[in-house]
């Protein structure tokens, strides 16, 4: 039997549960989750191969207006993910209203001219059934999707029903990954996302957005104990007074920050973690193009 592959977007407003889906598809963290809007920053790709079937899986940042050139960025890499793919997932929540956000994501696709699986995750969040059919109802009269799937991220349930769907969206090709790769996220761009989502978790709403993380070093050493992986992370903030915040009373804020980050590199890699952590302030770093570009934010 011959190899078949897809490419699948996954698009939706911040705070749908994009990068939880993505993860929960792979079977593994991929991506960084946190319930504060626009966590995800730049185009995530996860990859999912079983036997023949190979698909791959572009998660987006969530669709907002930008006010900055990071945030001009975010939301470029939403359409250069929806160009090219061979099917578009458009996840939402079971609501009963649909944002203006979505309706814009729709229009891109349907522009696009892929098929479109509208996705409604969270329904382990709902007890009342009837919402979820009135959101289904609602939603079946903007568009003609593909498929309609109820699904939860959280619980896995509606996951096998959304992967065996994809399926019909596959063409023969050879696989575009081996079989063991999950991401095209290098080692140091996922340890600098995972830094970032204990200050996303930790920290006050609006600081974390203001924060960038850059790995200056990483690699393996042995010790008398066994390998260790040396980790120097540097945490960039925009003011004196949120790089206060991020280093806390006697250190303590930063101290907690690393700790969250370590224990779960540790598992991540598999390996014994040695993480450094150090603040520095970069004024208006989300405006600074050249800076942007050293963070792996380019804009074409």
């Amino acid at each position: 039997m011959s190899t078949v592959s897809a490419f699948v977007a996954i698009v939706g407003r911040p705070n749908v549960g994009k990068s939880s889906l993505l993860n929960a598809l792979v079977g593994k963290k991929v991506a960084i989750v946190s319930d504060k809007p626009q966590t995800t920053r730049t185009r995530i790709m996860g990859v999912v191969t079983r036997g023949e079937t190979q698909l791959v899986f572009l998660d987006t940042p969530g669709n907002h207006k930008p006010r900055t050139r990071l945030g001009d960025f975010m939301v470029r890499s939403i359409g250069e993910a929806v160009s090219g793919v061979d099917v578009g997932l458009l996840v939402t929540e079971p609501r009963t209203q649909i944002k203006e956000e979505e309706l814009a994501l729709l229009q891109q696709l349907q522009q696009k001219k892929v098929p479109i699986l509208l996705i409604i995750n969270k329904i382990d969040t709902v007890a009342d059934k009837g919402q979820l059919l009135t959101c289904m109802d609602m939603w079946k009269q903007q568009a003609e999707f593909a498929a309609i799937l109820p699904v939860s991220a959280h619980t896995g349930d509606g996951l096998e029903e959304l992967l065996d769907e994809l399926q019909k969206f596959t063409f023969e090709s050879p696989h575009f990954f081996p079989a063991d790769v999950s991401s095209d996220q290098t080692e140091q761009a996922l340890a600098a996302e995972v830094v970032r989502e204990k200050m996303l978790l930790l920290l006050r709403q609006e600081i974390p957005h203001g924060i960038a993380v850059d790995i200056e070093r990483m690699g393996e050493r042995e010790t008398d104990k066994g390998p260790i992986l040396d980790i120097d992370a540097y945490i960039y903030c925009e003011r004196d007074s949120h790089k206060g915040m991020v280093i806390g009373k006697k250190g303590a804020m930063l101290k907690e920050i690393a700790t969250l980050a370590r224990t779960e590199l540790e598992q991540l890699f598999d390996s014994k973690v040695n993480l450094q952590c150090w603040v520095k302030v970069k004024e208006d770093w989300r405006n600074r193009q050249g800076f942007l570009n050293g963070l792996g934010y380019k804009l074409n």
